[in-house]
């Protein structure tokens, strides 16, 4: 019996199925290369909400024809549900799965930055689409090699730390993945330089994650935005992890580990010297990554983009780890690891300017973790892959699709 899946056009879809936008960039740059890179590939895109939609449409070639953009259901109960509990657990993203499961099934593949699809496969029991992953950050916290990924068919991988670390976890396998680098980093349009005070001091950025237990802002936040409030020497930029303040209840399945999200007095917002902004297009397009003279962070992932140019960086040790030789802190090896805030100010005076070997360790963490070749976009390198793992799984059906496209255009 010929079905969909041993004839016609591959058809593939970049699926988004979290309620925020930082995942988008990870994954969007790629479909206009994997347009340009296999015609014959019915590439579409899946989104659950309009912002998602735009999100997305920043990142397409203007010169190509935009790909088919499909809204996924809503499955607004569990949405619900998911908002009544305080978001504790991503009912929502579950809730998604579960209500266009039909839709998800009619494609050959998905590629999507996050392991919560698994669940396609884990608790829906569907052997098709394969799923190619492409993760939403190149950090070192233990769930950058959670189980889950195990469930992938195809895993696209930012460089080669990552790479060695998935491998020696059992998490991928030799054949079905690729390192294409960071397609994030090809945006043109994310990060332009530019200044967000009005005078020339320096401008720490403080980016805490969402982690209830590994999160800095539980415990030292107040503190952090006390002490900048009260001096005159730095800027701050306060850009948490998006998450961070998106629900009332942070939990982590992970750590098992439950806290009440803290909130921030109104104070700190009238000053001039200091932003906040806990979830715009700013906290996750590299703006203040790229903007800020020093990082302050706890384990978010973000610090390798900050790495990007080598700069100063403290890491706010709240939680008591054991970090020197744990590699889900390798990290914190590229600044200074304070225990308190008081120790913070003595921190700031040795930071700059960045010593010789500070600085010699980011540019090799950077380089182990991004595979970068110039001239070669990540994209581009990612939508090779791609092709060439579709060719490799349905090799009759790829060659059929390529010659016809072929005759089409003679």
């Amino acid at each position: 019996m010929i079905t969909a899946e041993t004839s016609g056009p591959i058809r593939i879809g970049f699926l988004y199925n979290h309620e925020e936008l930082h995942q988008i960039a990870h994954t969007a740059p790629i479909i206009s290369r994997l347009q340009a890179a296999a015609p014959h590939i019915s590439v579409e895109v899946l989104t659950s909400s309009d912002n998602q939609t735009d999100a997305v449409m920043t990142h397409l070639d203007p010169q190509m024809k935009p790909p088919v953009i499909r809204a996924m259901a809503a499955g607004r109960l569990v949405k619900a549900a998911e908002k009544a509990i305080g978001g504790i657990v991503p009912l929502g993203r579950i809730g998604g799965l579960a209500a266009n499961r039909d839709l998800l099934g009619s494609y050959d593949a998905l590629v999507v930055p996050e392991t919560t699809t698994t669940l396609l496969k884990t608790r829906f029991g569907m052997e098709r689409p394969r799923l190619i992953f492409c993760p939403h950050g190149a950090g070192d916290r233990s769930i950058s090699v959670s189980p889950d990924i195990a469930h992938f068919d195809y895993v696209l991988l930012p460089g080669e730390k990552t790479r060695e670390r998935m491998l020696a976890g059992g998490v991928i396998r030799e054949a079905d993945h690729a390192v294409v680098g960071y397609p994030k980093f090809d945006a043109p349009h994310l990060a332009a330089r530019m200044s967000f005070f009005d005078n020339d001091r320096p401008t720490v950025l403080y980016n805490p994650h969402f982690d209830p237990l590994l999160s800095s802002w539980h415990d030292f936040g107040l503190q952090v935005l006390d002490y900048f409030a009260g001096q005159d020497t730095y800027n701050l930029i306060f850009a948490p992890h998006v998450m961070l303040f998106q629900r009332r209840i942070l939990a982590s399945v992970e750590h098992r580990k439950i806290r009440f999200r803290q909130e921030i007095p109104s104070r700190y917002r009238a000053l001039e010297h200091i932003r906040i902004d806990t979830g715009s297009d700013r906290s996750v397009d590299m703006s203040y990554t790229r903007n800020s003279d020093l990082y302050i962070g706890d384990v978010s992932s973000q610090i390798y983009e900050f790495l990007q140019h080598p700069r100063p960086a403290i890491f706010l040790n709240s939680h008591g780890a054991r970090w020197h030789d744990d590699p889900s802190y390798a990290f914190w090896h590229f600044g200074q690891v304070i225990e308190g805030v008081n120790q913070l100010p003595e921190a700031l005076q040795r930071a700059f300017p960045l010593g010789e070997e500070l600085r010699s360790r980011q540019v090799a963490a950077f380089e182990q973790t991004f595979s970068i070749e110039p001239g070669r976009p990540s994209a581009s390198r990612a939508a090779e892959a791609i092709t060439a793992y579709l060719a490799r799984e349905w090799p009759a059906r790829f060659s059929q699709g390529a010659d016809a496209a072929i005759k089409a255009q003679a």
